[in-house]
Order: structure tokens, then sequence, then C-alpha cells
């Protein structure tokens, strides 16, 4: 709804400009707050990423990879080139860098020579895990500086709609983020997955890609690729780096759209507010047990 409503505002602000309508009547509407997902469906932690990617195919695991390891949108992983990345052999010092996006309009990819915002053209460090990905995905590729890093295998920006069907959908089958896929004997896989109200289906299949074909059309919900990026916020400030980092990162205009939109509470926020109290807690009760004991003593040194 926001970007719907986005483009209409420019489009009127250009007729109030060009002085064909008097005034943009899109500004005076308040749209309602963007909600986080209602499903319950929590951003993947980093070790169920590590084993989501061994699923992906392998000339598509390096855009997952960028997506959970450096939080880019679609249209920014798209965008990058080769000379947008530095892998030096200091692995703390490898970054890549989003200067440009790619669209789709009706369907069709197509380049826009400067991101989102002014704040979404920044730099992000490359964790260890995505720098091998990108290193291997470099060698599969064998692309020179200014191609782009990621493309179908004929060269092309990827779209979204195929991507999420052929690759990212039966990906999440096969790691068992989706349905499940069971052999059951000789030339016998049994697929199960789950409709919108809930109800379990199942059928048979004479081979294990027939059968996650089926489950990642017909299962209900599921991850999608852009929960990637709410993970990798989520696990940054879970982690303790600073609000305003992950802002820079994430190339957020406002901290606040990082903490209301892109974070999530952990599964395990019990024991991150446990362990908040642990150690401060701890050096109170030594301090007190050293107080009482030094107390106790001087009583005793005192007694006639």
């Amino acid at each position: 709804m926001a970007s719907c409503h986005s483009l209409l505002s420019s489009i009127l602000a250009s007729a109030v400009r060009s002085r064909l309508i008097a005034f943009n009547p899109c500004k005076a509407v308040r749209l309602p707050a963007q909600r986080k997902r209602a499903d319950g469906q929590l951003p993947l932690p980093l070790d169920q990423v590590q084993e989501l990617l061994p699923n992906v195919p392998e000339w598509h695991r390096a855009v997952v990879a960028a997506a959970a390891g450096a939080g880019l949108r679609w249209g920014e992983c798209l965008g990058l080139r080769w000379d947008d990345i530095e892998l030096p052999d200091d692995d703390q010092a490898a970054t890549l860098t989003v200067r440009r996006v790619v669209i789709e309009v009706n369907g069709h990819p197509a380049d826009k020579p400067y991101p989102k915002t002014a704040q979404s053209r920044r730099a992000v460090p490359v964790p260890s895990f995505l720098r091998a990905e990108l290193q291997r995905h470099h060698g599969l590729t064998n692309a020179g500086n200014t191609d782009r890093v990621f493309t179908n295998q004929a060269g092309d920006p990827m779209l979204r709609s195929n991507f999420r069907r052929q690759v990212w959908r039966p990906s999440l089958v096969r790691a068992g983020l989706l349905g499940s896929v069971t052999e059951m004997g000789p030339h016998r896989f049994r697929a199960a997955w789950h409709d919108r109200e809930g109800v379990e289906w199942s059928a048979e299949f004479t081979t294990h890609r027939d059968a996650v074909a089926h489950v990642a059309v017909k299962a209900a919900g599921g991850l999608r690729f852009h929960d990637l990026r709410h993970g990798y916020a989520t696990w940054l400030v879970s982690s303790g780096v600073p609000v305003n980092v992950v802002q820079a990162v994430m190339g957020h205009e406002q901290a606040s759209t990082t903490l209301n939109r892109y974070t999530h509470t952990p599964a395990d926020f019990h024991r991150l507010i446990r362990d908040a109290f642990a150690a401060p807690a701890d050096e109170l009760l030594t301090k007190n047990d050293d107080s009482r004991s030094g107390g106790a003593a001087s009583d005793e040194g005192g007694v006639p």
C-alpha cells in the first residue's frame, strides 16, 4: 500500500507542477502504520541459514548468502557488479558497496543507477561465510570486474517471480523449512504440506524432485527471500551491535525503521534477558559476600 501511494503521489505532484491539477490529494491521506507479519514466522537463525545454503542450487547459492550475510534487498543483490566487492587477503577487510539496484517494470528487469534512498548507498562488511560463497561464485561464473554478480544462467538479471518459484521455495522444501518430503521406498516419495486453512495434505511421487516441486507449489506460507534481510537485522541487534550501526549497514534513513520493521523478538529472548543480568548480579553477590566477611572479621577483632 505504501509503495502504491508513493508512486501515485509522485505522479500527481508532477501533474501539479505542470498545472494540470490544482493540488495533490495524496498529501491529505494518512496511511496506516506498517506492521510486522502476523503469521508468526520468525527470521531464520544463522545456523539454520547455513543449513539452508547447501540446499540452494549452486548457481544461486551466493545471492541467498548475500541477503543473509549483508542484509541486501533483492534489487540491491541484482545491482551488484564485481567491482563493488572487495575480497582482500585480510578476511576482516572484505566489503561490498551498494551503488545501484535492479527494478522490475512490467515483468522486465531494468537498471536503476542509484539505490532506494541516499542512505541505501553504503558499504557493508562481508562475514566469512559470505566471503567464501562470493569467491566460489566468482570462480563458477568466471566474470569480469564490471559484470553483474548475480544473474540467471543466460547472464541476464533474474526475475523475482521466477527465482521464487524455481529456486527459493524448492530450496526451502529440501531444507525442511516448508512442508516435508519423505522417502518411503524405491521410487516412492511422500510429500506433505499444509494449506492456508492449516489442513494437512499428502501425495506420493516416484521422484524426489517431483515431490519437492509439488510441495513448493501447494504449501501455504513459508519464508520470503526478504525475510533474510529481517533476520540480518535481528541477529545484529540481538548480538549487541548498536542500533545506529545496524541502521547504517541496513541503509535506513531512521533508526526507528530498523527497530520497528526489521527486528524481531528472538526465540530465546528469556535466556538473553537472564544473561544480561547474570554478570552484574554475580559481581554484586561477590561484593556482598566480601563485605560480610570483612564485617564479621572486624566484629570478632573488637570483642574484648
